[in-house]
């Protein structure tokens, strides 16, 4: 497994494109100073050695060995030996909905939008449980196996989209029928389904799909997103529109959610503009009975730290190679294409 042990020095990395603004900055305020004075022939006859595609090879160099000492920094390292250790927790399938009427906007920027930045913060503060992600419109897949990895898990967040289900519609009962299917071996006495969803189920019978899931173990917490109102569903910049051409406005249907929820013994939750809904269903989580399971983790990690440093040093002694001017000698192998 490859990481940063101090990922954050990795935001030094902005520093690059301010370099860059001031250095194109630098030679177009250069360049209009000399013309105050000589045309560009004329500085070419009076400073024949001047270059300024060299100041540029200079100056991608520096930059270069900045971003190969940040990494350096970073502290890279490959995880060298694994260790089995036992962790007592609840394995959390999150199943989130990505049909159409999630990109509905009467939450900010839109529903699924709002979904995904709520399950990506509820992952940043788990420490003990193990976690996988579904996404489903008119099908269900796994998105995420169960996994303690949380930086895997939050960056397979990130990627949920509408087009990773190409058939439409919200089949609620597939998703739960796949959660149920996919929690480990381990997690019999501690297995919890957060569905989040709009709730407007046409496809199949979840609250069958529910009571087989309870007969399992699993616990499911429902949370409606969405508005009794309702909201207009954007794609690009035009609303989807049924067949009278009349705009689709997409409402919350809290019913099936609330009974789900309620056949499995958990809980249903409105989403607020404010929350979401997860920080209260995890506070419920952790009152549940966890379960001990074994897990890998890397126990020992080697330095890669060397590596990026090396080549900032090179990078360096090269800058101090390449002149800022025009070599007599050189010029007439033209190595950097000079014609300035």
């Amino acid at each position: 497994m490859f990481r940063f042990a101090h990922i954050e020095y990795l935001w030094l990395l902005l520093l690059i494109p301010v370099m860059v603004v001031v250095m194109e900055w630098s030679l177009a305020e250069r360049k209009r100073r000399v013309a105050k004075f000589a045309t560009a022939a004329a500085f070419r006859k009076l400073s024949p050695e001047s270059s300024v595609r060299k100041l540029r090879w200079k100056f991608w160099l520096l930059a270069l060995a900045l971003v190969s000492l940040i990494f350096a920094i970073a502290r890279p390292q490959m995880g060298s030996k694994l260790r089995e250790v036992e962790r007592e927790g609840v394995e959390i399938m999150v199943a989130v909905d990505v049909s159409n009427s999630m990109l509905a906007q009467d939450f900010a920027p839109n529903r699924l939008e709002r979904t995904k930045y709520a399950v990506s913060r509820v992952i940043e503060g788990l420490s003990e449980d193990r976690i996988g992600v579904i996404v489903f419109a008119g099908d269900a897949y796994v998105q995420l196996p169960i996994t303690s990895d949380y930086l895997t898990a939050q960056n397979f967040v990130k990627q949920i989209s509408p087009s990773q289900v190409t058939r439409q519609g919200t089949a609620i009962g597939a998703a739960i029928e796949l959660a149920t299917r996919s929690f480990s071996s381990q997690s019999e006495s501690s297995r919890v389904l957060i569905l989040v969803t709009d709730g407007e189920n046409h496809e199949d019978d979840a609250l069958a799909a529910a009571q087989r899931a309870a007969e399992q173990g699993v616990k499911i917490y429902t949370i409606g997103i969405g508005t009794p109102e309702g909201a207009p569903i954007a794609i690009g910049d035009d609303f989807i529109r049924d067949e009278k051409g009349d705009i689709v406005v997409s409402k919350l249907d809290e019913e099936v959610l609330q009974k789900v929820a309620v056949t499995t013994g958990g809980a249903y939750v409105r989403a607020t503009t404010a929350s979401i809904g997860l920080e209260e269903i995890i506070s419920l989580i952790n009152r549940t009975e966890k379960t001990k399971f074994a897990t890998e983790v890397f126990d020992e990690y080697n330095e890669l730290f060397y590596i990026p440093l090396a080549l900032a040093l090179a990078l360096l002694l090269l800058e101090c190679v390449v002149l800022p001017r025009r070599n007599r000698v050189l010029a007439k192998f033209n190595l950097f294409g000079d014609k300035n």
